[in-house]
Formats: C-alpha cells, sequence, structure tokens
C-alpha cells in the first residue's frame, strides 16, 4: 500500500468547506487542474463523477463514502489497483482543519503507488489552500 496525507487549516466553518466540496460542478474554481467536471446524481456514495485534469484523459471517480459536512470519499480504479482518497473537515477552534488521504492499494501498489502517487498529490498543498480560502469568502 501507497499513502500520503495533507491537510490545511482554515478560519472557515466546516459547513462552508463542505458546501464547496458538495459543489462539483463547481470543483474548478479552487482546483486548477480540472478543466471540466461532471456528475451523475447528487453528493451521495455511489454517483460518480468524471474529471477533466489539464492536458490529461478523465478519471472516472466514484462517491464511496459521504457523510455530511465531515468527510467523503472518493475510488478511481486503474490497472488492478485502487486509489482511494478520503477528504475531511474537522471543526477546531477558529475554523477547521481540512484533511485529504490518498491510499493505493492493490497487488502492485507497493511498486506503482510510489511511481504515480505523488505525481497525483503533487497540487494538493495549493489546491487545499484555494478550497480553503474560496470557503472563507462564502463565511
Amino acid at each position: 500500500m501507497w499513502t500520503y496525507e495533507h491537510s490545511v487549516d482554515t478560519t472557515a466553518a466546516p459547513e462552508a468547506v463542505w458546501q464547496q466540496w458538495v459543489d462539483v460542478a463547481n470543483w474548478g474554481t479552487w482546483n486548477a487542474d480540472i478543466e471540466k467536471i461532471d456528475a451523475t446524481g447528487p453528493f451521495v456514495a455511489g454517483t460518480r463523477i468524471t474529471m477533466h485534469p489539464a492536458g490529461q484523459d478523465p478519471v472516472e471517480l466514484t462517491l464511496a463514502q459521504v457523510s455530511a459536512p465531515e468527510v467523503f470519499v472518493d475510488e478511481a480504479r486503474f490497472a488492478g489497483l485502487l486509489f482511494r482518497t478520503t477528504h475531511r473537515v474537522t471543526a477546531q477552534q477558529g475554523g477547521a482543519r481540512i484533511a485529504y488521504r490518498m491510499e493505493i492499494t492493490g497487488a502492485s501498489a507497493d511498486e506503482v503507488g510510489p511511481q504515480v502517487g505523488p505525481g497525483i498529490t503533487a497540487d494538493w498543498p495549493e489546491t487545499m489552500v484555494a478550497l480553503a480560502r474560496r470557503a472563507e469568502a462564502r463565511c
């Protein structure tokens, strides 16, 4: 298994962060890597999201878990691997902490994870700060 975690603090309330997450059509406003994004339904477990990263093939995600207003988990499957990302917002004094965790599992995860995982998660620090700033502006 390969894992990576990153977190940022924000003055926004957890609910303000959650509102950014459930507004899938506008993820590109705080995630500069998204050219286009589509969801098959509401923000609930089982909904599929097609994300079109800049200059790359579309990525098919499935919402595996949605527990408002605290956590959602999306999953993608490629070449026998499971890419599972947990997005969590936790209240703390003066705002919230936003945390992302990616786990890559499967038969070749120990080999492939270190090769592809850092590329997938490289923009997380900037993306999470942009998410926090957008949520703060909505408070």
